[in-house]
């Protein structure tokens, strides 16, 4: 059997209270293998959908550009908050913010970034956000070409 070699790991973080548990496990196993972490935030770009059914894109609604920058403040804060918790451990920490469909993103750069493994937990934010997130983690263990360990959230949201 050959040797595992994580030297590039992806921690999809997506800001909640669970999120440190995640970045904990894939923290150790960076330390373990000598690798690298790109903690990965994806601002979601996805379509609201109005009472009526009917579809539009975000960018047309009046509060986009608000709702736009809040998310991407929150995305910079995950991300860094993984790179503080590296850093903490002498791990070296990249952050990176993507936008897009969150599974969607996810795989594309774990993919193009040639990663060994993408650490994420199985839910994450509360309410609607919640359901969305769990099946986030669904998406990327059945399409990800990229092995995915998914950590459960043992934690009090």
């Amino acid at each position: 059997m050959e040797a595992i070699n994580l030297k590039k790991i992806m921690v999809a973080t997506d800001g909640s209270a669970c999120s440190g548990l995640v970045a904990e496990k894939g923290i150790e196993l960076a330390r373990l293998s000598g690798g690298k972490i790109y903690a990965v935030y994806v601002v979601s770009t996805d379509y609201l959908v109005p009472i009526n059914g009917d579809s539009f894109p975000m960018s047309l609604d009046p509060y986009w550009e608000s709702i736009h920058e809040a998310w991407e403040k929150q995305g910079h804060e995950a991300v860094n908050s993984v790179k503080s918790l590296g850093e903490k451990k002498g791990i070296n920490v990249e952050p990176v913010l993507l936008e897009g469909n969150p599974s969607e993103e996810l795989i594309r750069y774990a993919e193009e970034e040639k990663m060994d493994i993408i650490v994420m937990g199985t839910l994450g934010k509360t309410g609607l956000d919640k359901l969305l997130l769990g099946s986030v983690a669904e998406k990327m263990v059945r399409h990800s070409k990229v092995p995915v360990m998914v950590v459960r959230d043992n934690c009090k949201l």
